[in-house]
């Protein structure tokens, strides 16, 4: 019975040592996961001592653990998110899973003299990204970027880890059953397992929020019944030989973006709950090994985690990625995104499981590689981001919103400004009637609307308002728009209208234009090149470069200019060529070749009588040569001389 207290005091005092080296991990910059994964080591065999080595207890809880924190990424990430990046997300967590596994299978047979299903097995099991730390480092690292990027990766790491698992599982038993090839058998399991584990999913989903918002419980009950429902869909999906994975981040996908009652309550619990279940998990993992045997494999895992690093996955996700436009440098941000972390090692436990003879190994050479990784691209995220221009500058906004709990399933926050220098109200703008302050905090002192007497730089105050209405607060809280010296680089020199026509830039710049195309809005022009334009979109003019400011429901609302574009010469990690410039580029090529061939053939039989050819029949443009007949690209479209593309500065 001594071992009972003993074992809790040691649980209890590592997980107060992981919450408190949190502090010192922000100040680092060191990514905090990996200092739950060193803590563990540190604990281990090799370290203090506490042996542990039940490989099933060590699956079980990783399992349930990951399962809490699909169901909370899924929890958090909005449907906008899919509206906006499903298709290239998806092409990425499942294709993108299976290429990457190939690539560092390769490798690994040639590296460590294995067969084909065991190299693949070790490809696979290093295959997907971690969702929690990718989740991690994007929302709580505080890096701030377009989108559609954003999205993409939040939506990858979260839905890849059921193709990774299913793989490894499947080579698994095929190595354990003594197969030398994969049989269409496989096939069919993968059907039945992601068919299942959607259909569990998406009933799991559709009934917690049915459920929750008809059980009279006391408050704090809801957070529970939620936790269990999703640990419910997870077995349920599992002993229905489905994805159990699968099913939960589905589920917490379609309960999150549903009216539920506690809402806030639920986000705060998860929230907390995902956080235990992460330190646990690479709490128990990193005690589960054993560094002293690292050194037998040290040379062959660091080969294959520079070929994961810089060849699988950047190849994966350029494959992936070809059909849809983003620039390279976005491309390059999405491969680099591809951390390794507690998930890879989960699947490293299976083998042993299976009892091949290959476990250990293969356990050892995994961690190593997710210790890379984590070193590696987990602490230099923000740098690259910064070195390929894709961090957008922060816009000021409420300093905190929290979502108010009313009865009739009424929507409404409370949403905290601290009073700007230049805002509108200070520089004397009046408030509506619906956009008084309920609370207003200076100082040390709390005060009404009537007490206060005005609002002065530095007050915080608080509003009561519907979702709909905070973008109109922005307005008069926030600072006046203006572009600062941080914001340059980004956004450019100056502001313009969205309603400013391509032939008042090209008269005032001095550009290029087509007379018929005179008329033409930036807003259209943008409208015209991305179908749903964000805030970053980039486009060049002739000499001139402009990029969407802000972007609100009604398309774009401000636009930037450049009126020096520096040259394209960020650094970039890749050698190819963005979809979009592939292309144009074909399409430009191919234009050339027609006016050419039109040329030679006009001067063959286009000719007076006098011997003089016949002038160009086409009309040339102000400010730049005869267009080429048959060129129909965007800058056709736009006016321009020069090609209008996505910049991928």
């Amino acid at each position: 019975m001594d071992f009972i207290p003993l074992a809790i005091l040691i649980g209890a005092t590592l997980l107060i040592v992981c919450v408190l080296s949190s502090q010192l991990a922000f100040r680092l910059g060191a990514p905090l996961l990996l200092v739950f994964l060193g803590l563990g080591l540190l604990a281990g065999e090799d370290g203090l001592g506490i042996v542990f080595d039940d490989i099933q207890a060590a699956y079980l809880i990783g399992s349930v653990a990951l399962a809490v924190i699909l169901f909370e990424s899924g929890f958090e990430t909005p449907m906008r998110s899919y509206r906006i990046a499903a298709w290239p997300a998806i092409a990425a967590a499942t294709l993108g899973v299976i290429i990457t596994a190939g690539l560092v299978g390769m490798a690994a047979r040639w590296l460590l003299d294995l067969n084909w299903l065991e190299a693949l097995l070790i490809g696979a099991v290093v295959g997907s990204t971690d969702a929690a730390a990718v989740f991690f480092l994007l929302r709580t690292g505080g890096i701030t970027m377009r989108e559609r990027v954003r999205s993409t990766l939040e939506i990858e790491s979260g839905s890849n880890d059921p193709m990774a698992i299913f793989l490894t599982v499947a080579l698994v038993e095929l190595i354990a059953a003594g197969a030398t090839e994969v049989t269409w058998h496989v096939g069919l399991t993968f059907a039945q397992q992601m068919g299942v584990g959607a259909v569990v999913g998406i009933a799991g989903g559709l009934l917690i929020p049915f459920a929750s918002n008809r059980l009279d419980m006391e408050p704090g009950l809801y957070a529970v019944f939620s936790l269990a429902s999703a640990l419910l869909i997870f077995g349920a999906a599992s002993v229905l030989d489905g994805s159990g994975f699968l099913a939960v981040y589905i589920a917490g996908l379609i309960a999150g973006n549903s009216r539920l009652r506690g809402t806030t309550t639920l986000k705060r619990f998860h929230d907390g709950i995902t956080w235990l279940a992460q330190i646990v998990m690479f709490l128990t993992l990193g005690l589960l090994a054993t560094p002293t045997q690292f050194p037998a494999v040290l040379g062959p895992a660091a080969i294959l985690g520079a070929v994961l690093i810089f060849i699988a996955r950047p190849v994966a996700i350029w494959l992936c990625l070809l059909p849809f436009r983003f620039s390279r440098n976005e491309i390059t941000f999405v491969a680099w995104v591809g951390l390794r972390g507690a998930v890879s090692i989960l699947l490293a436990i299976v083998p042993a499981l299976g009892g091949l003879a290959i476990a250990p190994m293969v356990f050892d050479v995994v961690f190593l590689i997710v210790l890379m990784s984590l070193v590696i691209q987990g602490w230099t995220i923000r740098p690259t981001a910064r070195w390929l221009g894709l961090i957008v500058p922060r816009h000021a906004g409420p300093d905190n919103r929290m979502e108010i709990e009313l009865p009739g399933q009424a929507v409404y926050e409370l949403v905290a400004y601290t009073i700007a220098e230049d805002s509108p109200v200070i520089r004397g703008r009046r408030l509506p009637r619906w956009a008084r302050p309920s609370l207003i905090v200076r100082g040390d002192k709390v005060l009404s609307v009537h007490t206060a007497r005005g609002l002065r730089v530095g007050d915080q105050v608080y509003l009561f308002s519907t979702p709909s209405q905070v973008p109109l607060l922005d307005k008069l809280f926030s600072p006046s728009p203006e572009i600062t010296e941080d914001d340059r680089e980004f956004f450019g020199d100056l502001v313009l209208k969205p309603s400013v026509t391509i032939g008042a830039l090209a008269e005032t710049y001095g550009l290029p234009l087509s007379l018929d195309q005179k008329n033409l809005t930036l807003k259209d022009l943008f409208e015209q090149e991305f179908p749903k334009p964000e805030i970053g979109d980039r486009l060049r003019i002739g000499s001139v470069e402009v990029v969407a400011r802000t972007v609100d429901d009604t398309g774009i609302t401000s636009v930037g200019l450049f009126l020096e574009p520096t040259p394209l010469s960020r650094p970039r990690l890749m050698l190819f060529q963005s979809p979009a410039e592939l292309w144009l580029a074909i399409r430009r090529a191919g234009a050339r070749l027609r006016h050419h061939l039109g040329k030679l053939l006009r001067r063959r039989v286009r000719v007076h009588p006098d011997k003089k050819s016949l002038p160009p029949a086409s009309t040339p443009r102000l400010g730049s040569g005869p267009k080429p007949p048959g060129e129909t690209d965007a800058a056709a479209r736009a006016g321009t001389d020069k090609p209008v593309r996505p910049d991928d500065r």
